[in-house]
């Protein structure tokens, strides 16, 4: 069992851009935000930038693509198909991205769109909230799941306290029967690969249990997966990032209270390690 922490994370580099600019640094499309929860794309999408993507394209409901290109600038901003078919737009912009992120602020009417989509998709894939129900889906080969323990419950078709009770064994099965990089969230985050490396990461604190950190997490998850990062490891490096965000949130703003859009700004700092 790996434990994730700053020792590890030293001997674990990133790929790093050299001279290339954005485009060495791969990009992003996050494909989430319904009407109802179009801010937890923009937490999603603002993270994976923080985390040292390159280029972003984000979507949004038909109505709010001008306030949302407006909110996050950096991003292009595609419609969001509502008839559970990606259009051509969207399929294309997935063809070109270096990783694919599907589900924060998916709601259920979108769910049609997700298993589409991720059969469509070759670039690395994060499947994250919404997203997890295309985790059996067949496409890209290279993905990361990013449930919590009710989700994995629902994934794995077990009660919620077998899962809690047994997360690392929960972890090794969804990592297996869906060939995927698998990070159970918890208190004491666990990795399996499909490969058979296993980790854990024991801190954060609890103030990272707060609405929209899952979506920030998935966030810089995809965009250390469009820089070139192998899924294990930046899966592993975006969990170390997001947990020790928090624990400087923690000591600079208090053990609880600190927001989710507060999480991604300390990223940066943390990855000059």
């Amino acid at each position: 069992m790996i434990q994730i922490d700053a020792g590890w994370v030293r001997d674990h580099r990133l790929p790093h851009p050299g001279d290339g600019g954005k485009e060495a640094r791969g990009r992003v499309l996050v494909v989430g935000g319904g009407v109802e929860l179009l801010g937890a794309a923009r937490l999603a999408a603002e993270a994976a930038l923080r985390a040292g993507a390159g280029k972003l394209q984000m979507t949004a409901p038909a109505q709010a693509m001008a306030a949302t290109s407006l909110v996050v600038p950096e991003a292009r901003v595609l419609g969001l198909p509502q008839n559970g078919q990606a259009d051509d737009a969207l399929v294309q912009a997935a063809g070109e991205a270096d990783a694919v992120l599907i589900g924060p602020g998916m709601e259920a009417d979108l769910e049609a769109l997700a298993k589409d989509l991720c059969q469509r998709v070759r670039a690395p894939l994060v499947l994250d909230a919404g997203g997890l129900v295309a985790a059996d889906c067949p496409g890209s080969e290279t993905r990361v799941l990013t449930p919590h323990a009710g989700e994995m419950a629902r994934l794995l078709e077990k009660d919620r306290r077998h899962i809690e009770a047994d997360p690392i064994g929960a972890a090794i099965q969804a990592s297996a029967r869906c060939s995927s990089v698998v990070v159970l969230k918890g208190a004491r985050t666990v990795i399996a690969a499909p490969d058979g490396r296993l980790a854990r990461y024991a801190g954060g604190g609890p103030g990272l249990g707060v609405s929209g950190s899952g979506d920030v997490l998935a966030g810089v998850i995809a965009g250390l997966l469009a820089r070139g990062a192998d899924p294990f490891e930046a899966a592993a490096w975006g969990v170390y990032l997001h947990g020790e965000a928090g624990r400087r949130l923690a000591e600079r703003v208090g053990v609880l209270g600190f927001l989710a859009r507060e999480i991604a700004p300390e990223i940066p700092r943390l990855l000059d390690v």
